[in-house]
């Protein structure tokens, strides 16, 4: 698959959550692209918030799914 216009791509190496305590590497395995969908609200009660982009595997076998400000490349 090409690189998306931010950088990342399927099979790339990566850190989530960059800079944070929670900080982890880990492969991008699915890029979800523009089917991630809207947050859901009903009346003023909010149900769910759009998905995440992409779905990586971590190093420890657990997969995240992350948005861009979520990852860096590394």
């Amino acid at each position: 698959m090409a690189d998306t216009p931010e950088g990342f791509s399927i099979d790339m190496h990566v850190r989530v959550y960059p800079g944070t305590d929670r900080e982890k590497r880990g492969v991008v395995v699915e890029d979800f692209g523009d089917t991630v969908g809207e947050a859901v609200h009903i009346a003023d009660t909010h149900i769910a918030g759009p998905a995440r982009r992409w779905a990586v595997q971590l190093e420890n076998g657990d997969l995240v799914f992350v948005d861009d400000d979520e990852l860096v490349a590394g």
